[in-house]
């Protein structure tokens, strides 16, 4: 087991009810879990984004903590958060990072594996319910 180490999973969702499809703006709502997977306790310190959309437009995001925290994380404890974004087209995917320091003093970075947003198309007759589908 590597003493530095967060494992990051990501459930992305669609927001229908907040998006207005007509105007190029679509809304989605991401929830993150971290988990001390390492040896020692750790904190998430800030965290990088890189957010593309499908038309080619790319934002990065840095900030302190996340959804206005820092938590701290001893070995084998989860800190789960809701963030959102808003896209200008019907797709597109983010990834990035978490800067970590451990209790002892060292820095580490967790990657965040990219993820795709996707608005699901909703009111059109040959849309599948649920999702895309692949053959």
């Amino acid at each position: 087991m590597p003493k530095y180490q967060f494992d990051v999973q990501v459930q992305p969702q669609y927001l229908p009810e907040e998006s207005a499809p007509d105007t190029g703006v679509f809304c989605f709502a991401y929830t993150i879990t971290v988990t001390n997977t390492g040896q020692v306790p750790a904190q998430l310190i800030s965290r990088h984004w890189i957010i593309n959309d499908s038309g080619g437009l790319a934002e990065e995001v840095k900030g302190l903590g996340v959804v206005g925290r820092q938590p701290l994380l001893k070995p084998g404890e989860s800190f789960q958060y809701t963030s959102g974004c808003r896209l200008h087209t019907a797709s597109g995917t983010m990834h990035g990072s978490f800067h970590c320091v451990a209790e002892d003093g060292a820095l580490f970075v967790t990657p965040v594996p990219l993820f795709v947003l996707e608005a699901i198309d909703h009111g059109l007759p040959d849309a599948p319910s649920g999702g895309r589908v692949l053959h």
